[in-house]
């Protein structure tokens, strides 16, 4: 699988789809995540963590791929994120509005797996939107 089919699935069918199964075809077993929204985690049990807590406060929780670039064992994306606040998130309490908000991933590949991800979001954006 090319890095840029690896970002995709990764998207796709992990955060956009909540499928825990897909971590074991698309991630290291060390894979490190680091991102806007919580602490660094290690380990694919821990991402998932991250994940369903994300997807769980923020029902129909969808990433769009804006841009990526790749090259031999990196890649870069733009990234669109949005959902509908229906959990507590961030110190809200549930609103039901839309929010949305962008950021960039950076991959780094380990052999046909993803190794590491870090994402910086725009986090004041996304506060301001669940701030109403």
């Amino acid at each position: 699988m090319s890095t840029h089919s690896l970002v995709s699935a990764f998207y796709g069918r992990v955060w956009n789809a909540g499928e825990r199964g897909a971590l074991d075809d698309l991630v290291t077993d060390d894979f490190h995540f680091q991102g806007s929204l919580g602490a660094p985690v290690i380990g694919r049990d821990a991402f998932w963590g991250m994940v369903s807590f994300v997807r769980g406060a923020l029902s129909d929780y969808h990433c769009t791929i804006v841009d990526c670039v790749t090259e031999e064992g990196k890649a870069f994306a733009r990234m669109r994120f949005a959902g509908t606040h229906t959990a507590p998130f961030r110190g809200v309490e549930p609103t039901g509005q839309r929010v949305e908000w962008q950021g960039a991933a950076l991959f780094e590949f380990a052999g046909d797996r993803i190794g590491a991800l870090w994402v910086l979001s725009d986090t004041a954006a996304l506060d301001a939107a669940l701030a109403g």
